[in-house]
């Protein structure tokens, strides 16, 4: 089988590897004029754990994970105010990762016989009689058997195949922001912990990073999905009244190009596929950073997705197989993340106190264990089912 993939991120690079190591034939189009550097730090468990373990590309991701001790709610002045610790979030075995160095772990882990292409832009998508043809900025054209859509959440492939992105975003009222930046002072104060200002309405944190910069993440709502046209100005404008090392991270603030920035937002479909076209990852079953496990589930869905496509009995049946599957997981993880909301982001001083007490009653030793579902929702063990690497 010849596939086509848009979108050489983690759910796409994943797919590559896996389908090329089952023996099929796979081209990865990427709009992109090369990896990109932009992400920010993602606790990474759950069934993509598993798939990257199943992969054999655990001892890879090793060597670029984070083990952080706890997350950590401050006050103004960097008083702790509530913790998680982060093992606390899973039920098995979890990494703290910036999403390009995972990016980095599964493109440099491609089988040779992966024809990887950046500053690739796909313009159009025809059906054919057994497949379909893919159109390119340049002007020339592929066909294969099956093209997958795993280029995010503002997926192009989806837009071409499917309609309009409104018909399908769910905005959840946030903005995100992720960057990094030299600041030995918040270095050393941050350790071996992720530090989030305890906050009402927006909200920074920050990792240490082991080259010494620092990673920011964060968070605020807003009833406006539009992204500003200027994103320092933005960020700088929307966490102006944030107190503790907050203004000092505000001044590091870099320029647009490397800054991560997108709206909360989850995708919601009637179906995932259509002819041979199929979308996976964040394409088709985004579920926000409120649910955590994006990249998680994306590697996941592209494990299950490649067992469909190498051992169903036709290509059709593999699509409707996999959408079978996998939404029920990509659904319940969806109801998490909008459940998730109010806690996430207190909107009022009520809200904040009442997250302080909830974070102390799930510490308590016989209530420890109704963490992992109060905060990503029910475990899949469907990736141990499914046949492994040859």
């Amino acid at each position: 089988m010849y596939a086509i993939i848009c979108g050489a991120g983690i759910t796409g690079l994943a797919l590559a590897n896996r389908l090329s190591t089952l023996g099929h034939d796979v081209t990865v189009l990427e709009r992109s004029p090369a990896p990109r550097r932009q992400g920010y730090m993602i606790d990474f468990f759950g069934p993509g754990y598993d798939a990257i373990r199943a992969m054999g590309l655990l001892p890879a991701l090793e060597q670029v994970a984070y083990h952080v001790d706890e997350a950590v709610f401050v006050d103004e002045h960097g008083r702790r105010r509530g913790a998680i610790g982060i093992s606390e979030f899973a039920s098995g075995d979890l990494a703290s990762v910036m999403r390009p160095d995972l990016e980095q772990v599964l493109r440099e882990n491609l089988p040779a016989g992966v024809d990887l292409r950046y500053g690739a832009t796909l313009t159009a998508v025809t059906p054919q009689t057994d497949g379909v043809r893919v159109g390119l900025a340049d002007g020339s054209s592929l066909d294969a058997e099956v093209l997958i859509g795993a280029d995010g959440i503002h997926s192009a492939v989806r837009r071409l195949v499917f309609g309009p992105e409104d018909s399908y975003l769910r905005f959840l009222g946030f903005h995100t922001a992720a960057y990094s930046f030299d600041a030995p002072g918040i270095h050393d104060e941050v350790g071996g912990r992720f530090c989030m200002t305890d906050t009402m309405g927006c909200q920074f944190g920050f990792y240490a990073l082991r080259d010494g910069r620092v990673a920011s993440f964060s968070v605020h709502r807003t009833s406006d999905p539009a992204v500003p046209s200027d994103l320092r100005a933005g960020i700088r404008s929307a966490y102006a009244g944030l107190g503790w090392v907050v203004p000092e991270a505000l001044a590091h603030c870099p320029g647009d190009e490397d800054i991560y920035y997108d709206q909360v937002a989850q995708i919601v479909m009637p179906r995932w596929s259509s002819g041979r076209v199929v979308l996976a990852g964040d394409a088709c079953g985004a579920v926000s950073l409120l649910a955590g496990q994006g990249a998680s589930l994306g590697i996941a869905g592209a494990y299950v997705l490649a067992d469909k496509l190498t051992h169903a009995p036709t290509i059709d049946a593999a699509l409707r197989e996999y959408e079978q599957v996998w939404r029920p997981v990509v659904e319940e993880k969806q109801k998490t993340g909008r459940s998730a909301a109010r806690w996430f982001l207190p909107r009022t001083r009520t809200e904040l106190v009442a997250r302080r007490l909830l974070l102390r009653i799930l510490r308590v030793p016989g209530l420890r264990s109704l963490l992992p579902a109060a905060l990503a929702g029910k475990p899949t063990t469907l990736i141990h089912d499914l046949q492994p690497v040859h």
